[in-house]
Protein backbone atom coordinates (compact mmCIF):
# COMPACT_ATOMS: atom_id res chain seq x y z
CA UNK A 1 0.00 0.00 0.00
CA UNK A 2 1.16 3.85 -0.48
CA UNK A 3 0.20 6.58 1.39
CA UNK A 4 0.26 9.39 -0.46
CA UNK A 5 0.09 12.95 1.52
CA UNK A 6 0.67 16.71 -0.04
CA UNK A 7 0.28 19.38 2.05
CA UNK A 8 -0.37 23.27 0.61
CA UNK A 9 -0.05 26.57 1.37
CA UNK A 10 -2.02 29.01 0.07
CA UNK A 11 -0.60 32.13 -1.70
CA UNK A 12 -3.99 33.97 0.22
CA UNK A 13 -6.32 32.80 3.20
CA UNK A 14 -9.08 34.14 0.81
CA UNK A 15 -7.90 31.12 -1.30
CA UNK A 16 -8.00 28.35 0.91
CA UNK A 17 -11.66 27.48 0.18
CA UNK A 18 -10.97 27.49 -3.46
CA UNK A 19 -8.13 25.18 -3.25
CA UNK A 20 -9.58 22.82 -0.91
CA UNK A 21 -12.78 22.90 -4.14
CA UNK A 22 -10.51 22.03 -6.51
CA UNK A 23 -9.47 19.61 -4.56
CA UNK A 24 -12.04 17.79 -3.80
CA UNK A 25 -12.44 17.37 -7.62
CA UNK A 26 -9.85 14.10 -6.84
CA UNK A 27 -11.90 11.97 -4.49
CA UNK A 28 -14.47 11.31 -7.53
CA UNK A 29 -11.72 9.17 -8.96
CA UNK A 30 -11.70 5.94 -8.29
CA UNK A 31 -8.54 4.35 -7.49
CA UNK A 32 -7.74 5.04 -3.99
CA UNK A 33 -8.90 3.20 -1.18
CA UNK A 34 -9.02 6.58 1.20
CA UNK A 35 -8.86 9.74 -0.17
CA UNK A 36 -9.33 12.75 2.21
CA UNK A 37 -9.09 16.72 1.82
CA UNK A 38 -8.81 18.85 4.57
CA UNK A 39 -8.32 22.31 6.01
CA UNK A 40 -5.44 21.77 8.37
CA UNK A 41 -6.31 22.44 12.07
CA UNK A 42 -3.10 23.82 13.21
CA UNK A 43 -3.04 22.74 16.56
CA UNK A 44 0.32 22.17 16.44
CA UNK A 45 2.91 24.58 18.99
CA UNK A 46 5.77 24.90 16.86
CA UNK A 47 4.34 25.19 13.22
CA UNK A 48 1.19 25.82 11.25
CA UNK A 49 1.81 27.03 7.77
CA UNK A 50 -0.05 24.33 5.73
CA UNK A 51 -3.34 25.03 4.82
CA UNK A 52 -4.77 22.05 3.36
CA UNK A 53 -3.92 18.57 3.37
CA UNK A 54 -4.35 15.68 1.04
CA UNK A 55 -4.12 11.97 2.09
CA UNK A 56 -4.64 9.17 -0.14
CA UNK A 57 -4.08 5.39 0.18
CA UNK A 58 -3.49 3.28 -3.02
CA UNK A 59 -2.99 -0.14 -2.92
CA UNK A 60 -0.16 -0.29 -5.23
CA UNK A 61 2.11 2.05 -8.03
CA UNK A 62 0.24 1.37 -10.66
CA UNK A 63 -3.36 2.53 -8.39
CA UNK A 64 -1.46 5.95 -7.60
CA UNK A 65 -0.11 6.21 -11.43
CA UNK A 66 -3.90 5.71 -12.57
CA UNK A 67 -5.12 8.59 -9.93
CA UNK A 68 -2.67 10.97 -11.78
CA UNK A 69 -3.75 9.90 -15.35
CA UNK A 70 -7.50 10.35 -14.70
CA UNK A 71 -8.61 13.80 -16.29
CA UNK A 72 -9.52 15.03 -12.95
CA UNK A 73 -6.45 15.42 -11.43
CA UNK A 74 -5.55 17.70 -14.74
CA UNK A 75 -8.20 19.82 -13.80
CA UNK A 76 -7.59 19.80 -10.17
CA UNK A 77 -4.10 20.93 -10.99
CA UNK A 78 -5.35 23.47 -13.17
CA UNK A 79 -7.62 24.79 -10.99
CA UNK A 80 -5.25 24.51 -7.35
CA UNK A 81 -1.69 25.32 -8.95
CA UNK A 82 -2.35 29.26 -9.19
CA UNK A 83 -3.77 29.94 -5.81
CA UNK A 84 -1.36 27.63 -4.04
CA UNK A 85 2.27 28.79 -3.17
CA UNK A 86 4.26 25.91 -1.39
CA UNK A 87 2.91 22.29 -2.57
CA UNK A 88 4.76 19.39 0.08
CA UNK A 89 4.15 15.92 -1.37
CA UNK A 90 5.32 12.77 0.53
CA UNK A 91 4.48 8.45 -0.45
CA UNK A 92 4.84 6.42 1.51
CA UNK A 93 5.38 2.48 1.17
CA UNK A 94 3.57 0.39 3.19
CA UNK A 95 5.01 -2.81 3.59
CA UNK A 96 2.44 -5.89 3.45
CA UNK A 97 2.04 -7.79 7.35
CA UNK A 98 3.63 -10.37 7.92
CA UNK A 99 1.75 -13.35 9.69
CA UNK A 100 4.29 -14.58 11.99
CA UNK A 101 3.92 -17.87 13.80
CA UNK A 102 1.21 -18.74 15.77
CA UNK A 103 2.05 -18.45 20.16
Amino acid sequence: MIRHIVFFTAKSPENIDAICEGLALLAAIPHSITFEVTRNSRVDLYGNDIDVVVYGEFADQEALDAFKAHPNYAESVRRVRPLRDIRYAADIVVPEKQEGPAT
